[in-house]
């Protein structure tokens, strides 16, 4: 492909409460066996995007570490390959990175060292699967400086969370709001976007100049109405999980046979790092219903509308309904969990009961030691 990969994957959401203490959003479990930023990743790879550069930054310790090798996404090859920039102090910067274009700009070197004519923008806390070849013919024949991919969100979504975007009947973008206080409509921008790499190059050597550091505030707002700005409307999933409500209900997603069938058994795949991990076991007297149960669980109670990650043990006489078991976590025996999500590593006691409500999903972190009582 006539384009280099960079997928921002560096920031926290404050509306993950409790899940982000820990990890960033990009390496947050999705579907009992993937990290957020595996979708951006595949969709690379897919899209036979050769060198890709991840910018990584707030609690980036458990993403690091799942990007430990190219391999799992094919870019362990000998030209181009995946790159994880972390930021770092030299003689010549004392800043951390202040902003996704800032992230960029710290790192220009790796934009002025490439020799593909595109530049694919990717967050790594999108949900979906998408061909970039295609928006980028789309990019070429708009003769566009910037293509932005959109998504029309339900009604009862809160597109204020988003970029909110208006066009006029070419797709030309008229307006971009970030993250308004009141929206107009339901077209968002799903945080992807095409552009000419010397554009880029020009656009961060600006801002820096200027000392503006955000790719949405300082580049694409602001040059909305000089430049030639395209909207390429997406019309299949896509989800962002950067809150509780948002997080939880991708994950549920899942548990929807046509939305697993999309995105585990049509072509093309995604991809993840892959442990070597025992199947799931269902000892006698478990009983499981529409959920899905990881390598390496071991189930002794009952699980219905649930997804356990990873390494999950659920005791005797324990029940689990419409919740979210995240990696290597216990649960004793005869607790109850309802609309809860359990953070990794927890140990819940025997006899515990936490219970959520179905719009107000309750996070669950303990420290206790993990002995059997």
């Amino acid at each position: 492909m006539r384009a280099i990969g960079i997928i921002l994957a560096g920031g926290n959401s404050n509306r993950m409460g409790k899940l982000t203490t820990r990890r960033a959003v990009a390496a947050m479990p999705i579907a009992g066996g993937y990290r957020s930023i595996d979708f951006a990743l595949s969709n690379m790879s897919n899209s036979h995007i050769q060198k890709v550069a991840v910018f990584t930054q707030y609690n980036a310790k458990s993403l690091n570490e799942h990007l430990n090798s190219s391999k799992w996404w094919d870019f362990g090859r000998k030209q181009g390959g995946l790159f994880v920039f972390n930021p770092t102090i030299t003689a010549d910067n004392g800043f951390w990175y202040r902003g996704t274009a800032d992230a960029i700009a710290q790192n220009i070197s790796f934009l002025k060292n490439s020799h593909e004519p595109y530049v694919v923008i990717a967050s790594g806390d999108g949900i979906y699967k998408l061909d970039y070849n295609k928006v980028l013919e789309y990019h070429i024949n708009k003769k566009a400086d910037i293509t932005i991919v959109t998504k029309r969100v339900s009604a009862t979504e809160d597109s204020t969370r988003f970029g909110c975007v208006r066009v006029d009947v070419d797709n030309r973008i008229t307006d971009f709001e970030e993250k308004p206080i009141v929206s107009n409509g339901n077209l968002v921008s799903c945080g992807i976007y095409i552009i000419r790499r010397r554009q880029l190059i020009e656009f961060l050597e600006r801002a820096q100049e200027e000392e503006r550091y955000d790719f949405v505030q300082d580049i694409i707002a602001r040059y909305k109405n000089a430049k030639r700005i395209f909207s390429y409307e997406f019309t299949e999933y896509w989800s962002n999980i950067a809150t509780i409500e948002s997080y939880f209900k991708t994950n549920m997603d899942f548990l929807n046979k046509d939305i697993r069938d999309y995105f585990f058994k049509q072509y093309p795949d995604v991809y993840s790092r892959v442990e070597d991990l025992p199947p799931a076991k269902y000892n006698l007297g478990s009983k499981v219903q529409n959920s899905l149960i990881s390598s390496g669980c071991i189930v002794n109670g009952e699980v219905s509308d649930s997804i356990l990650f990873k390494k999950a043990y659920i005791g005797n006489n324990t029940v689990i309904k419409n919740s979210i078991i995240l990696n290597d976590v216990f649960i004793g025996d005869n607790a109850y969990i309802e609309n809860c999500i359990v953070e990794s590593r927890d140990t819940i006691r025997a006899n515990s009961s936490y219970i959520g409500e179905p719009e107000h999903i309750r996070i669950v972190v303990e420290h206790n030691e993990r002995f059997i009582l």
